[in-house]
């Protein structure tokens, strides 16, 4: 009888379960809109006279107000103090309307002529709008991860939250090959942006389902909740100054700052280099994500029974090294040689996310998760709204060819991603020591016996 009494609802596998898949609906249809654009570079130089700053600035938008304006430790914060229900429906509010200021932007309908502050009206206005997505996709983010978290505790936690990146890469694989057919069908750079406008209604749809079965959880464990789990202001500074938190915080944001912002060149990185049509350029940068969508959740399975959290993370970093080196050689300059460095890239995007994330609970109190994954994600979008715009500017700059049919060479912005992964080596190393010292665990199984 007493066993009955503090069973609860996540202990059931398929409750759990179904809870990871609404979610993961909801992230997939934020990362369809997040990569929706990168494809059409190409297509916004033609059609709307874009270049390659305008296009690094539009992209840099994504981070303008989670990091000027701290909005993503806010949303933490409300995380934390609201829960994940009320901080997730506002998140996808905001995705769409992020989303639909975009869809204007780029649409037949936008009349605005001249410049604002120094940009073309339609570049400004559609970073505005991105910038609005970005902190509604960012906030799912952090929700997301803290709803796996709770729900898989003393389960399958790496495995999980492997499973949901898998499944919101299928997004970015979809928006990386379908948008140019899609525009190119239509006639319309803002059909793919409509298309995600109505995946995030969908999305909104899917979340809201997950707020009754997280009533549910509530239920099943109130007889044992207790004041010291709820988080205080205070909590905040006790993260800031646990040197574990820092250097997972340093790892995300070089790591990821040498995979995301390349995902928005990659397209054009076909079409310069590798001498890939416009049409199918996508569909080789798209083997990134279907390669995490297989093998995150493998690597993530693998560190809930055998740990080595620590040691996977550097042997992603050196991948990364080796990927953007290779990138950056002159030579083997077709298509078959760039597919094969997405599909190691695509390795060692899978290696990191899938101990980086679930290591977290493991270095920081459950109270003080939400606020924690918001601060990663703030440094995270320093690296996410600066690059971009600092690639942008070096191809601008320093790299145009005078060949019409391949302006740009790509030598150096290669070079750039790859010291990001040299720098994210060597935190991963202090990481690894900081474990031995501290005693995290990062080395050790997430299931428990």
């Amino acid at each position: 009888m007493v066993e009955k009494v503090h069973k609860k609802l996540n202990d059931s596998p398929v409750a759990r379960w179904s809870v990871l898949a609404i979610v993961s609906l909801t992230m997939l249809c934020g990362y369809f809109l997040t990569d929706v654009m990168a494809p059409m570079k190409s297509l916004l130089e033609e059609e709307l006279g874009w270049g390659s700053a305008d296009y690094g600035f539009f992209t840099s938008a994504y981070s303008w107000f989670n990091v000027a304006l701290f909005m993503l430790i806010v949303s933490g914060i409300i995380l934390d103090k609201k829960g994940p229900r009320f901080t997730g429906v506002l998140a996808c509010v905001l995705m769409l309307i992020g989303c639909s200021l975009k869809y204007y932007a780029i649409s037949d309908y936008f009349t605005m002529t001249g410049e604002i502050f120094g940009w073309p009206a339609r570049v400004m206005v559609a970073a505005i709008g991105y910038a609005i997505f970005g902190v509604g996709v960012e906030t799912a983010g952090i929700t997301v991860t803290k709803i796996i978290a709770r729900w898989f505790k003393g389960y399958e936690i790496a495995l999980a939250m492997g499973l949901q990146v898998a499944v919101a890469r299928i997004g970015t694989t979809i928006a990386l090959s379908v948008t140019v057919p899609i525009a190119k069908y239509f006639d319309s750079l803002s059909a793919p942006i409509l298309l995600a406008l109505v995946l995030l209604c969908i999305g909104l749809i899917s979340f809201l389902v997950f707020t009754v079965a997280d009533r549910r959880l509530d239920a099943s464990i109130k007889e044992t909740a207790s004041p010291e789990d709820s988080f205080q202001m205070r909590d905040i500074l006790s993260i800031v100054k646990n040197k574990g938190f820092w250097l997972v915080a340093l790892l995300c944001v070089l790591f990821y700052s040498a995979v995301f912002p390349f995902l928005k060149y990659a397209t054009d990185l076909m079409v310069n280099k590798y001498d890939v049509p416009v049409e199918l350029a996508g569909n080789i940068p798209a083997m990134l994500p279907f390669g995490t969508m297989l093998l995150t959740p493998f690597f993530g399975g693998l560190y809930d029974r055998k740990g080595r959290g620590a040691s996977i993370m550097i042997l992603g970093a050196i991948l990364l090294i080796v990927v953007h080196l290779l990138f950056a050689m002159p030579f083997l300059n077709v298509w078959w040689f760039a597919a094969f460095i997405m599909v190691i890239l695509g390795i060692a995007f899978s290696l990191v996310p899938s101990a980086m994330w679930p290591s977290v609970p493991k270095i920081i109190p459950q109270r003080q998760l939400g606020t924690a994954y918001a601060l990663i994600f703030w440094v995270q979008n320093i690296g996410l709204g600066g690059v971009p715009a600092l690639i942008g500017w070096v191809l601008e700059t320093y790299c145009k060819t005078g060949d019409a049919a391949k302006p740009y060479d790509y030598t150096i912005p290669m070079l750039i991603f790859a010291t990001f992964g040299v720098l994210a080596l060597f935190v991963a190393l202090m990481l690894k020591a900081e474990d031995k010292k501290k005693g995290y665990g990062l080395e050790l199984p997430n299931i428990k016996a």
